[in-house]
């Protein structure tokens, strides 16, 4: 798992579209938050992609781009994001799955991923980081919550 207050690794990963995205493109521009998925079918997960998406003005009014990343291959992330209206852009890997590039790649009971965020400031170092096993604990809002004032903070002085 990445570690809050390192440089981000540039992550190259591809929207559901087939178009890379890379985390360096934000570099001077956004800060950029991404939350994985242990898997499109989780209930949970479901859940907090809905919270994400309620509190998506709050996001953009702090200059912060929100992604999806999901286990599943491109095909079945565009399904699942047009089924659920999903406003931000859904990532996949392009050689294995997005939670292998930032080491959330444990699998649980031998098939799951599992879930997490981090968010990068728009200098490309990490503001948080968080993994978890259970999908409950995956979406550790208070803690996207003070890094994204920390962003705040710092860009008032």
């Amino acid at each position: 798992m990445l570690e809050t207050g390192s440089s981000a690794p540039d992550v190259v990963l591809e929207d559901t579209d087939g178009r890379s995205v890379r985390l360096s493109d934000h570099q001077g521009k956004s800060a950029v938050l991404i939350y994985f998925m242990r898997s499109t079918s989780c209930p949970v997960c479901n859940r907090h992609v809905q919270d994400l998406a309620r509190r998506r003005d709050e996001f953009a009014g702090n200059g912060v781009q929100v992604f999806v990343a999901v286990p599943e291959d491109r095909q079945e992330a565009a399904a699942w994001k047009a089924r659920r209206q999903v406003p931000f852009p859904v990532l996949t890997g392009r050689r294995g799955t997005p939670h292998e590039t930032i080491g959330l790649s444990r699998k649980v009971f031998g098939s799951l991923q599992q879930s997490g965020s981090i968010l990068v400031d728009s200098q490309g170092i990490v503001r948080h980081a968080h993994g978890a096993t259970m999908p409950t604990g995956g979406y550790d809002k208070k803690g996207i919550n003070a890094a994204i004032q920390g962003l705040r903070g710092r860009s008032a002085t």
